[in-house]
C-alpha cells in the first residue's frame, strides 16, 4: 500500500492558509464557565506539567484542603473509557483488510476520535499499513490535524517494525506542519536501521531529516557514528561529525576519538592528524583514551614512529601511561620485530609492580612466540608464575598458535599438557591444536584432540568442523572431508556457508566437480543462500575440467537465483572463457562487469590483456594499457608482466624494454616472468648481446631465474651459430642445479645438427637420455631432418624406427622429412610405404615431398606409379619442380610412355614459358 497524498486530509496539510491550527483539536470539548467539564477533559489536561489547574488542584488535595472527591472518580472514568476504546479500536483494525466496512466500524466505536485515542490505538499497533490507514481516516473524519503526539506515534510504529517505506513523506508532512519528530522518536528511527545492520539507510535517513530542515537529536548522530566505526566507514563518520557542529551540538574528546581511531585504522594518517589538530585548535585536551587509541591504530597501520610520538607526547603533557598503554606499545613493537624496544618497555611496566599486568605478559609471550623465541617466552611464563599470577588460557593459546605457525606440532603438545596445570583449556585451544594438525596431515591425532574435547564437556562446534574441512580439503585428503562433513550432527551442529564453500572448492579442485555440485544442490535444501564465492569456485572448476558449457550454466543459474556476482567472480570467468578460447565472450563479460555496478580493477584489465595476446590480438594490447594508466590505476607488477609479454609477443620488444625501466623507477621489482619475457623477446629478434645483459641484470638482483629463460638464450644463440655460447648456458643451467627440459635440448640439438655438428648432436642426444629427460617427437623430427640434411639417410631411418618403439608419433614434418630421405637414398620401396601410411593416416604431403617420391620412382624404373603420383600433385595444387619433371620425362620415355610423356613435356614447357616470363619482368 502506498501513502495516498490525493485525499483531502492529507493534501489540506499543504495549504496551510485553509488549514485549522494544528494544536486547534485539543480544544474541542464541551466548556463550562470554568473552562472544561471534568468529564470532557482531554487526558493531557489531568498532567501536572500541561494544566497549571490540574497542578493546584493536585496540590490542594495532598495538603488535605481540596474537598471535591467527584474529581478523582471522573478522572478514573476517563482513562479507562479511553482504555477500552482503545482496545476496541484495536480489536477492529485486527479483524480484517482495510476497507468500507472496517470504516464503518471505527466510526461507530468512537465518533469523537480525540486526540488521545488515536496516539492510543497508534501505541499499541504493530502494523504500519494498519496504522497508515487509521491516521488517514482520522484526519479525514475529524478534518483536523493531527497533532506532534499522534505524528511521533505513527514515527515510532514504523521503529518498532523497522519499516520505513513511507518515512520520508510522513517526515515531509511533518516538516510542512512546521514541526520535527521528538529527540526520542528520532533516535528509535536511526537506532531501528542499526540494530539491522543498514548503516547506509540510517546515514540517509539522517540526511532526509536535514533535508525537510528536521534537527536529529544529538544521540541519532552518536549512535550512528558508533555503528559505522564497527563496519571502517570514516568518510560517513566524519561527514555526519561535521554536520553535529554545524547544528551547534558540542563535540567531546570522546566523539574526536571514535573517528579519528576510524581513519588510524584503515591506514588514513593525514586525515587522523588533521582531526587531531583541530581537536586542539578547539581547545579540548587529550586524555589517555585517546593517546591509547592513537598509539594502537597509528602502530596497526604500520606507522611505529608515529605510535612512539605519542607515547612520548602523552608523558610529556604529564599524563601518566597506564596498562594499555604499555601493553599497546608493546605489542606494536613486537609486530614489526623490534623485539628489544618491546623488553625493554615491558621492563619499565613491570619495575616495582607487585601485581604483575597479565595483559602485557600476553602480549609479550605472543611476541616472542611470532619472533620464533619460545625459550624466552618460557621464561617468561615462569616469571609470570613466581610473582604469583598465574598465566591464563589466552597466553597459552597465544603460544600454541605460534608454535603451530612454525610447525612445532609436538612440542604443541607438549604444552598443551603442560597448561592443564594453570589453566583449563577453552574452545579456542582445541581449534588451534586441530588447525595446526590437519595442516601437518596428522588427522589422528587430530580425531584424538576432538573426542578429548567430548571428554572435558566441550563439543566441536561448526568453526571446528570448519577447520578440519578447510584444512584436509587444502591437503588433498577429500575423502576424510567428506567423512567428517557426513558424520556431523545436525541438531548439535548445523554445517554453515563456510562449510559448503570449503568442501565444494576442495572437491572441485581435485576435478570432483559432479560431487561439489550435489554438494551445492544439498547446500541450497539446508536452505542456505550460496555466496559469490561458492558460484566463483564451481564456474573455474568446471571449466578447468573442460565443461565449459556446465561453466556457462552455473553462471546463468547464479543470476536467476538473485546472488549478486563480485568482481573476483568475474575476473575469474573472464580468465576461464578466454583460456577456453572464447574470446567474444571475455570481451562482452569485461563489459558486463561495468552493466553490474562495478568498475573493472588491475586484475581485469590484465586478465582481457592476457586473453587478447593468446588470442593473437597482442595489438589492442597497447591501447588497454595506456586506458588503464589514463584512469589512474595503480599498477601492480603482475599488470607490467602481462602488458609486457603482450608487446613482447607482438614484437614490439622496445616498448617491452621501456615498460621492464618504468617499473624500476616506480619503485616494483621485475620478477622471474617480467625479465623472461623480454629476455626471449630480444632473442627472437637477435638482439642476443642486449638479452644476455638483461639475463646478468637479473642475476646480479639475485632473481631466481628458471629453466624457461635459460632455454631462450640457448635457443637464440643457436640460430645465430654461436654453439660456444649455447654450450656456455647450458653448462651454467645444470650448475645451479636446474635440469633442461626437453624443450631446452630440442634448442641445442637444432642449433648443432644446422651447424653439421653431427657427432656433438648425437652425444648431447645421449646425454638428454641418460639426464632421465625422454625425447619427444620434435627431437626425434630435430635429428632425423639434421641427418637426411647431410643425406645420412640409413642413420635416419634407424632414428624413425627408434621413435616408432618409444610409441610416438611422427608428425608431418618428420614424415615428409624421413620421406624424401628414403627417396633419395634409393630405397624407394620403404619411401613408398612410408608415404602411403602417412595418406592413410589423413596426412597431407607438402610439394618436397611429392616431388621428392616422383623423382624416387623415376629413377626406380617405376615410371607409371611416378606419373599417376604427378596427376594427384597438380589436383592438390602443389607445385612442382623443373628437376622433377625432367627425370620423370626421362623415365617415361625409357618405358615408352609417350602419351604420359608428352603431357609432362607439355607442362614442363609451360613452366619454362612462365619462369622466362617471370625473369623478363
Amino acid at each position: 500500500m502506498r501513502l495516498q497524498l490525493i485525499n483531502r486530509g492529507l493534501r489540506s496539510q499543504y495549504d496551510l492558509k485553509k488549514r485549522t491550527p494544528v494544536f486547534s483539536n485539543c480544544k474541542r470539548f464541551s466548556v463550562s464557565n470554568n473552562g472544561y467539564s471534568d468529564v470532557d477533559r482531554p487526558v493531557s489536561s489531568f498532567i501536572p506539567e500541561r494544566n497549571p489547574e490540574f497542578s493546584s488542584r493536585l496540590e490542594n488535595v495532598q495538603n488535605g484542603v481540596d474537598n471535591t472527591h467527584g474529581w478523582s472518580e471522573a478522572f478514573s472514568r476517563k482513562l479507562e473509557g479511553v482504555r477500552q476504546t482503545v482496545d476496541n479500536v484495536c480489536k477492529i483494525l485486527q479483524s480484517g483488510p482495510w476497507g468500507p466496512s472496517m470504516e464503518i466500524a471505527l466510526f461507530k466505536c468512537d465518533e469523537n476520535l480525540s486526540t488521545e485515542l488515536v496516539t492510543g490505538v497508534l501505541r499499541r499497533l504493530e502494523n504500519v499499513n494498519a496504522a497508515l490507514n487509521y491516521f488517514q481516516w482520522a484526519e479525514k473524519t475529524t478534518r483536523r490535524a493531527h497533532c506532534p503526539e499522534a505524528y511521533n506515534s505513527l514515527l515510532m510504529v514504523m521503529a518498532r517494525t523497522r519499516n520505513y517505506e513511507y518515512l520520508e513523506q510522513i517526515l515531509e508532512e511533518i516538516s510542512l506542519a512546521g514541526f520535527g519528530p521528538s529527540n526520542t522518536v528520532s533516535i528509535e528511527l536511526v537506532a531501528g536501521c542499526v540494530k539491522k545492520r543498514k548503516l547506509k539507510e540510517a546515514f540517509d535517513l539522517i540526511q532526509t531529516m536535514r533535508k525537510f530542515k528536521i534537527r536529529p537529536a544529538f544521540s541519532a548522530y552518536t549512535t550512528v557514528i558508533g555503528a559505522l566505526s564497527a563496519v571502517q566507514e570514516p568518510d560517513l563518520m566524519l561527514t555526519l561529525f561535521y554536520q553535529m557542529q554545524e547544528l551547534g551540538y558540542e563535540v567531546n574528546v570522546h566523539l574526536f576519538t571514535t573517528v579519528i581511531r576510524a581513519f588510524a585504522r584503515e591506514g588514513r594518517v593525514d586525515a587522523a592528524l588533521s582531526l587531531l589538530d583541530e581537536m586542539k585548535s578547539n581547545a579540548f585536551d587529550a586524555d589517555i583514551v585517546l593517546y591509547n587509541v592513537c598509539i594502537d591504530c597509528f602502530g596497526k597501520a604500520g606507522k611505529v614512529d608515529m605510535a612512539w610520538k605519542f607515547f612520548h607526547e602523552l608523558k610529556a603533557h604529564g599524563i601518566l601511561p597506564d596498562d594499555v598503554t604499555y601493553t599497546s606499545m608493546i605489542g606494536v613493537l613486537c609486530k614489526v620485530n623490534r623485539l628489544n624496544e618491546a623488553v625493554d618497555l615491558f621492563e619499565q611496566l613491570e619495575f616495582n609492580r607487585t601485581v604483575p599486568c597479565a595483559y602485557a605478559y600476553n602480549t609479550m609471550i605472543m611476541g616472542y612466540g611470532s619472533a620464533g623465541k619460545f625459550d624466552e617466552a618460557y621464561s617468561l611464563l615462569e616469571r609470570q608464575r613466581q610473582k604469583g599470577s598465574i598465566p591464563s588460557v589466552i597466553a597459552y593459546n597465544s603460544l600454541l598458535t605460534c608454535l603451530g605457525k612454525k610447525q612445532r606440532v609436538d612440542e604443541a603438545l607438549r604444552i598443551f599438557q603442560e597448561m592443564r596445570k594453570d589453566a583449563a583449556p577453552n574452545l579456542s585451544t582445541y581449534n588451534i591444536l586441530i588447525d595446526m594438525l590437519c595442516r601437518t596431515r596428522k588427522l589422528d591425532v587430530a580425531l584424538e584432540i576432538r573426542d578429548t574435547m567430548k571428554e572435558v564437556g566441550l563439543f566441536p562446534n561448526v568453526l571446528t568442523v570448519n577447520i578440519m574441512i578447510d584444512r584436509l580439503c587444502k591437503a588433498q585428503q577429500l575423502d576424510e572431508a567428506c567423512s567428517i562433513f557426513e558424520a556431523m550432527d545436525h541438531k548439535v551442529c548445523r554445517p554453515n556457508e563456510i562449510t559448503f564453500c570449503s568442501l565444494i572448492d576442495g572437491l572441485g579442485r581435485q576435478g570432483r566437480v559432479d560431487d561439489a555440485y550435489r554438494l551445492y544442490e544439498q547446500m541450497l535444501d539446508f536452505d542456505l543462500t550460496p555466496t559469490a564465492i561458492v558460484y566463483t569456485s564451481l564456474i573455474r572448476n568446471f571449466f578447468r575440467c573442460g565443461r565449459k558449457e556446465d561453466g556457462h550454466k552455473i553462471y546463468k543459474e547464479m543470476v536467476r537465483r538473485g546472488t549478486s556476482p563480485d568482481l573476483t567472480l568475474f575476473n575469474t570467468y573472464m580468465d576461464c572463457v578466454f583460456k577456453a578460447g572464447e574470446t567474444e565472450k571475455g570481451r562482452s563479460l569485461f563489459e558486463e562487469i561495468k552493466t553490474w555496478g562495478f568498475t573493472p580493477d588491475v586484475r581485469s584489465y590484465s586478465i582481457l590483456i592476457h586473453g587478447l595476446i593468446k588470442a593473437g590480438c597482442a595489438r589492442e594490447t597497447y591501447e588497454l594499457f595506456y586506458a588503464m594508466k589514463e584512469q589512474g590505476y595503480v599498477l601492480d607488477t603482475f599488470a607490467y608482466n602481462t602488458v609486457i609479454d603482450g608487446f613482447c609477443k607482438s614484437g614490439k620488444v622496445n616498448k617491452a624494454y621501456q615498460l621492464l625501466e618504468e617499473m624500476k623507477v616506480k619503485g616494483l621489482e621485475p620478477t622471474v616472468v617480467t625479465y623472461g619475457s623480454v629476455i626471449d623477446g630480444l632473442a627472437k629478434i637477435d638482439r642476443l648481446d642486449e638479452a644476455y645483459m638483461l639475463f646478468e641484470e637479473a642475476k646480479s638482483k639475485g632473481v631466481p631465474l628458471n629453466v624457461v629463460i635459460y632455454s631462450s638464450l640457448v635457443d637464440g644463440f643457436g640460430k645465430v651459430g654461436r654453439i660456444d655460447e649455447s654450450y656456455l648456458i647450458m653448462e651454467e643451467l645444470m650448475q645451479k642445479g636446474l635440469s633442461p627440459n626437453v624443450y631446452t635440448w630440442n634448442c641445442l640439438l637444432d642449433a648443432l645438427l644446422k651447424a653439421e655438428e653431427l657427432d656433438e648432436a648425437l652425444v648431447c642426444f645421449k646425454s638428454m637420455k641418460e639426464l632421465k629427460c625422454t625425447p619427444n617427437t620434435f627431437t626425434y623430427s630435430i635429428i632425423i631432418n639434421g641427418l637426411c640434411r647431410v643425406r645420412k639417410f640409413n642413420k635416419a631411418f634407424v632414428f624413425w624406427q627408434e621413435m616408432q618403439k618409444e610409441g610416438l608419433k611422427p608428425n608431418m614434418i618428420t614424415y615428409t622429412t624421413m620421406i624424401s630421405g628414403l627417396a633419395k637414398a634409393g630405397n624407394v620401396s620403404e619411401a613408398d610405404k612410408l608415404f602411403q601410411k602417412f595418406q592413410a593416416k589423413g596426412g597431407k604431403p607438402d610439394s618436397a615431398c611429392y616431388n621428392t617420391m616422383i623423382e624416387g620412382l623415376s629413377i626406380a624404373n617405376r615410371a607409371m606409379e611416378a606419373y599417376e603420383l604427378f596427376e594427384e600433385t597438380r589436383l592438390r595444387g602443389c607445385n612442382i619442380y623443373t628437376k622433377t619433371c625432367v627425370i620423370l620425362l626421362d623415365a617415361l620415355h625409357k618405358a615408352e610412355c609417350l602419351e604420359q610423356a608428352a603431357i609432362v613435356g607439355a607442362i614442363l614447357r609451360e613452366i619454362a614459358k612462365s619462369q622466362h616470363a617471370s625473369r623478363s619482368f
